[in-house]
C-alpha cells in the first residue's frame, strides 16, 4: 500500500510530461484559391482577358473577326486587363501579343492546335436560343478518327496519314440503311480536326438533324495536304504556283484512291454521284472546287467557302463541261470583307458564262470562322435533298 502514493505521483508526473510535450495539431492547408475561368463571359455579352507579366511593355488582344491587336491596360503587379465591348453570340479565337510576341492564355483551356500554332478560344452563347454550333440537348453523333498508312501525301511521319468520320445520332454499322457523305475539307494551316475543333460540325449536324433541317449524313474530314511541306514552309508558299499545284494534286490523288475507298469499305455509304458532295474552306475551298468540278461524275454537290480561287486557273479546271457536270449544287461563299471576295466573284461569274448554275453566297465578314461556321449552317440543308435513295435513310429522332 506504501507505494499507491509513489505509483500516483508519478503518473500524474507523466501526465503532466506529456500535456506540456506534446506540439498542437497545425491547422489543415487552405485550399488553392478558385480561380475564375479566363476570359469571363459576363452576362451582357462583354468579356474581361487577363494576363499577367509585369516586364512585358505593351500587351495586346488579337481577337478573331478584329484587324489590329486590342491594346489591354496594366495594373498593378503587371496584371494586364481588358474587358470588350458587348460580342455577338459567337465562337472567337484569340491570342495575346506580348512586345511583338505571340503567346496563349494559359489559363484558358480551350486550345485549337494547328500545324504551325495554336490559339485559344471561347463562346459567348445565344441570348434567346442557343447558336447552331452550341451544343444543346439533342441526340449525339459520333466523331471517330482513322489513321491509316499512305502512299501518295508526301512528308508525313511514317507516312501515317489521317481522317475523321462524323456518323449521325442512330447510326448503326449493323444496318441496312446507307447514307450520303459529305467531304468536308479544312483550310491552310489546320489539322485534320479544324472542323470539329473549333468549326463545331458535328454540332452543327447534331442541331441541323434535329430540327429536320438536314439529312442525316456521313461527314468525311481528311487532312489536307498533299505535300507538307506546303504549310511547313509557311506563307510564303501560296507564291510559289508549282508547289500550290503539287499539293492540290497530290491531295486529290489520295482524296480518290485513299480515303474514299477506306470511308465506302467502312461505313454504310449510298453509292452513286447524287450521294456525294464535297465542300471546303480557303485552301479546302480551292482543293473542293477543283476536285469537284473536275470530277463531276463523281460529285452532285460542290462548295467553296472563301476559296482561294485566285489560285485557281479556269483553263486548269479540265474535267468540266457544262452540258454533262449536271450538278445539283453549285455553291460559292465568301465574306465581305475577305480579300478573297472578288477572286471569287470572277470565279462565279466565269462558271456562269460558262453555262453553270451558280448559287452565290456574299455574308459579311473577313476570312475567319465566324463565316465558315454560317457558311456550313447553310450549306448543308441544301444536300441531298432529292433523289431515290433518301426514302432509305432515317429522319430526326427515327431508328
Amino acid at each position: 500500500m506504501r507505494l499507491l502514493p509513489a505509483l500516483l505521483a508519478a503518473s500524474f508526473a507523466l501526465s503532466a510530461f506529456a500535456q506540456t510535450s506534446t506540439k498542437p495539431t497545425p491547422p489543415p492547408p487552405a485550399p488553392p484559391p478558385v480561380l475564375a475561368p479566363d476570359p469571363v463571359v459576363h452576362a451582357d455579352r462583354t468579356v474581361t482577358f487577363r494576363y499577367t507579366n509585369p516586364d512585358a511593355t505593351t500587351v495586346g488582344l488579337a481577337l478573331e473577326g478584329v484587324r489590329e491587336p486590342i491594346p489591354m491596360l496594366k495594373g498593378p503587379g503587371g496584371a494586364w486587363t481588358l474587358t470588350t465591348e458587348a460580342l455577338k453570340p459567337e465562337i472567337y479565337s484569340y491570342h495575346f501579343e506580348v512586345d511583338g510576341r505571340y503567346e496563349l492564355d494559359a489559363h484558358n483551356v480551350f486550345v485549337k492546335a494547328g500545324v504551325l500554332n495554336a490559339g485559344n478560344g471561347f463562346l459567348v452563347p445565344g441570348s434567346i436560343a442557343p447558336e447552331p454550333w452550341e451544343t444543346t440537348a439533342v441526340p449525339h453523333g459520333e466523331v471517330q478518327q482513322h489513321i491509316f498508312t499512305t502512299h501518295v501525301v508526301q512528308g508525313l511521319d511514317k507516312d501515317q496519314d489521317q481522317f475523321f468520320v462524323y456518323t449521325p445520332p442512330g447510326y448503326d454499322p449493323r444496318s441496312v440503311v446507307k447514307y450520303p457523305v459529305l467531304y468536308l475539307l479544312h483550310g491552310w494551316s489546320d489539322t485534320a480536326g479544324g472542323w470539329t475543333s473549333i468549326g463545331q460540325a458535328n454540332a452543327i449536324f447534331d442541331n441541323l438533324i434535329a430540327q429536320g433541317k438536314a439529312r442525316p449524313m456521313l461527314v468525311v474530314m481528311p487532312l489536307g495536304y498533299g505535300d507538307m511541306s506546303f504549310v511547313r514552309k509557311g506563307w510564303g508558299e501560296w507564291n510559289v504556283p508549282a508547289d500550290i499545284d503539287h499539293n492540290t494534286a497530290l491531295f486529290t490523288q489520295s482524296l480518290l484512291i485513299e480515303v474514299m475507298p477506306q470511308v465506302e469499305k467502312l461505313y454504310n455509304v449510298a453509292p452513286g454521284r447524287e450521294n456525294r458532295a464535297i465542300a471546303g474552306l480557303s485552301m479546302g475551298g480551292l482543293e473542293a472546287l477543283s476536285v469537284g468540278l473536275n470530277h463531276t461524275g463523281m460529285f452532285e454537290y460542290v462548295g467553296g467557302f472563301s476559296a482561294a480561287v485566285h489560285l485557281l486557273k479556269p483553263a486548269g479546271l479540265t474535267g468540266l463541261d457544262p452540258r454533262t457536270a449536271d450538278l445539283k449544287l453549285l455553291w460559292i461563299a465568301c465574306g465581305t470583307e475577305d480579300g478573297l471576295i472578288e477572286p471569287n466573284r470572277k470565279l462565279a461569274a466565269y462558271l456562269k458564262g460558262e453555262g453553270m448554275p451558280v448559287t452565290e453566297i456574299e455574308t459579311p465578314g473577313m476570312h475567319t470562322w465566324m463565316v465558315w461556321r454560317d457558311n456550313l449552317v447553310n450549306f448543308a440543308p441544301l444536300l441531298f435533298q432529292a433523289g431515290s435513295e433518301r426514302a432509305s435513310v432515317p429522319q430526326s429522332g427515327s431508328r
